[in-house]
């Protein structure tokens, strides 16, 4: 099976969230499976090319695309994913992709992918390359279903290509102004109140692309239940209700080459179950290079994360005082964002210096660290489409605590609601209350050795890797090209 995979982002060229390690990850193991995959992204001005080994397509040149009144041009360079032979197209334009981030707020953002979009159908027709399916990905490639229908299908190279359009975050929709219809090649046919282009009274790049797409997906089976009510939906509930016969939820697979406690490099000490032991000279690693006493009998609860208003840290504020000075836990920090939420963790840090311990950024290594050193990892999000690091954790034996949203709810399994088959605790109210009994649920039972033991055991033992995930994408693909065949 041909597979056309375009993405905004994509490991190890250009990553602002999940989407990137998607990107990176999904494409090989599909290959793996003895599919052609080529992926199509931006050349943004952080990308350098010689570091990535590209090559400039010389026979590629200046290819003109217009857009509203203005005709842009664009190059290519081509490379190949990572170690794996998954061929990458990456689209130069400097007039749009040469800013200091990956997105912005400037009043051309539609364009900039617009601009992508044109182009990789351009750069498909240039090679007579006919894919079987294109897999979009958010709004930045959701007019592609669109273009594919309306635009494109003048060509026979694309005449029995179906469509996949992938939402890895529904907050994130692309909606513009009317005028963008205009900028992007369409007619104003399908923009009307509530049709296939129109939210809330904008041009909705992702409405446009669940509304033509052959069969949509998105991170977690809960999550895809979630994003169809009116609480989680963010407005595109209707729309993905109506389509709710073609909604999947397959969830992300993680790369057990480098998250792998028994060989991961960045780690103090590599340990197995059948080793656990060994993973207290993690912790004791850990919590001194926070600056905190080790205490073998202390648990460690771990964060990693973006401070946003999504991971849910306003339930940990009311209770952190409370569990230092009822079960006496240390805490340690890893991540950035809003000032709110940086000052809260680093007041806590001074008011409690031997149990809090905070880094305001970002440091792979000690993110590393704190999975493979900490006894429990929290993650109270508001929502969660589907998570990686309650995987990571439950790999590295470090038991998650998580709001039972999302892919969290699809992963982390409480152990008193599912015993024998508890692999960690969650909880539902998004309340401090139902965090700070969930909590202490947790440090009970770490009390018990041997329970304990067991709960770690299911964790490490389960297989999150890439290889079942890349399988039903496959089978999602071959649904797809059935629907588009006319089949159902």
């Amino acid at each position: 099976m041909k597979i056309c995979f375009v993405s905004s982002e994509c490991v190890p060229y250009v990553k602002t969230g999940g989407l990137a390690d998607v990107s990176g990850a999904l494409p090989p193991a599909l290959h793996g499976l003895g599919c052609e995959v080529k992926v199509f992204l931006p050349l943004y001005q952080s990308i350098n090319t010689i570091d990535h080994e590209l090559t400039f397509c010389a026979d590629i040149m200046n290819i003109p695309v217009q857009i509203g009144p203005h005709t842009r041009t664009f190059n290519t360079w081509y490379g190949k994913l990572g170690d794996s032979e998954v061929e990458v197209y990456l689209i130069d334009c400097p007039h749009y992709y040469h800013r200091p981030t990956t997105y912005t707020s400037d009043q051309d953002e539609d364009e900039r992918f617009i601009l992508l979009q044109h182009a990789m159908f351009k750069v498909m027709q240039h090679y007579s390359w006919s894919p079987d399916v294109i897999h979009c990905n958010d709004w930045q490639t959701g007019l592609v279903p669109v273009y594919l229908r309306k635009l494109y299908n003048w060509d026979d190279l694309f005449a029995q290509t179906a469509t996949v359009f992938s939402l890895h975050n529904i907050a994130y929709q692309g909606r513009f102004h009317s005028s963008s219809v205009e900028r992007a090649g369409l007619l104003y046919d399908d923009y009307y109140p509530g049709g296939p282009y129109e939210l809330k009274g904008a041009f909705c790049f992702m409405k446009a692309g669940v509304s033509y797409a052959d069969k949509i997906s998105t991170v977690s089976e809960t999550y895809a239940k979630e994003i169809q009510t009116p609480e989680l939906g963010a407005d595109m509930d209707g729309a993905l209700r109506s389509r709710s016969y073609d909604l999947v939820g397959i969830l992300n697979g993680i790369d057990p080459g480098e998250w792998d406690p028994a060989t991961d490099p960045l780690i103090p000490q590599n340990y197995t179950f059948k080793k656990i032991e060994k993973k207290q000279v993690n912790k004791k690693k850990l919590v001194e290079r926070f600056g905190l006493p080790y205490d073998e009998s202390v648990p460690v609860l771990g964060i990693v994360t973006r401070f946003a208003v999504q991971k849910g840290l306003e339930l940990l504020q009311p209770i952190v005082a409370p569990l230092i000075e009822q079960h006496g836990v240390q805490l340690v920090v890893l991540g950035s964002g809003e000032h709110g939420y940086e000052q809260f963790f680093q007041r806590a840090s001074q008011r409690f210096p031997q149990n809090v311990g905070t880094y305001i950024g970002y440091n792979n290594e000690l993110a590393h660290w704190i999975e493979a050193g900490s006894d429990m990892f929290i993650m109270p999000s508001r929502y969660e489409p589907c998570g990686l690091n309650q995987m990571y954790s439950l790999r590295y034996g470090t038991v998650p605590i998580v709001r039972k949203t999302g892919g969290l709810a699809d992963t982390v399994h409480d152990f008193h609601e599912f015993h024998t088959k508890g692999n960690g605790f969650s909880f539902v109210d998004f309340s401090p209350f139902a965090l700070y009994t969930t909590i202490s649920r947790a440090i009970n039972l770490f009390r018990k050795t041997e329970s304990w033991r067991s709960v770690q055991e299911r964790g490490m033992s389960q297989d999150f890797s890439w290889d079942a995930s890349a399988q039903r994408y496959l089978d999602l693909y071959e649904w797809a090209i059935e629907r588009r065949l006319g089949g159902y």
